[in-house]
């Protein structure tokens, strides 16, 4: 069950700088504050919008982590992206307006709700606004083209260690440690994500702790040696 909770101020929020333009005079800023409807909670496991549903605003995390899923044709269920606080989420939906995929909170979440018609319209006054919409969109192409190339290229040490360091950096930009994360996700979904067999991520996972590369207490990972991961993912291919 989807809560509405009170209206939010992104003139006042401490993520406005992730998912808003920088560099808005007030008026323009006030602008903005009109573009968020309401305040949603998302309990944990509890989708936010569905694949196959109408497509009417885009989301902005507040707090918690989310995952993106298609169900396959042989009923897998094929994890597409893992989003946090700070990020945008629905923008699957823009092309056909419907929702190309589920969108599921891994843990309790909140999410500001920004119809879309209502970003098109204040989009025509603050230009600003338009040209962050245009980079958030092209954030997202540049993303799937480098999940591609993990999918295409990469050995399973490769593929984790480019994930860790992904995650890392990504909440890094949050104000997070560079060195320490939560796994919000189960390896399984990992798994999915990285096409890789639930074994051979676990047994990936255990390489990294016997190399000293990493630090794993269940879904706590502590990254000893970031370099030696950045080496995993750069190392030639051999033909």
């Amino acid at each position: 069950m989807l809560k509405e909770t009170i209206k939010v101020a992104c003139s006042n929020c401490n993520l406005r700088e992730l998912c808003m333009p920088l560099g808005l005079n007030s008026e323009e800023l006030n602008r903005v504050d009109e573009l968020v409807a309401t305040r949603r909670s998302i309990k944990r496991g509890t989708a936010l919008f569905h694949n196959g549903e109408k497509f009417t605003s885009l989301y902005a995390i507040r707090t918690g982590f989310f995952k993106t899923s298609i169900n396959t044709e042989d009923g897998r269920d094929q994890v597409t992206g893992f989003q946090m606080a700070g990020e945008i989420i629905g923008l699957d939906g823009i092309v056909n307006e419907q929702h190309t995929c589920d969108a599921t909170a891994l843990e309790d979440a909140e999410v500001c709700v920004i119809p879309f018609d209502r970003i098109e319209e204040i989009s025509r006054e603050v230009n600003a606004l338009q040209h962050h919409v245009h980079k958030i969109m092209s954030r997202e192409i540049v993303r799937e083209h480098g999940v591609m190339l993990l999918l295409g290229s990469m050995r399973a040490e490769e593929r984790l260690a480019a994930f860790l360091l992904n995650l890392v950096q990504r909440l890094q930009a949050r104000g997070f440690s560079k060195s320490e994360l939560i796994l919000r996700m189960t390896r399984e979904e990992i798994g999915s994500y990285l096409g890789m067999k639930l074994e051979t991520v676990s047994r990936t996972f255990s390489k990294f702790v016997h190399d000293g590369v990493i630090e794993v207490k269940q879904r706590h990972i502590h990254i000893q040696d970031a370099d030696a991961l950045k080496r995993i993912v750069s190392q030639p291919v051999c033909h």
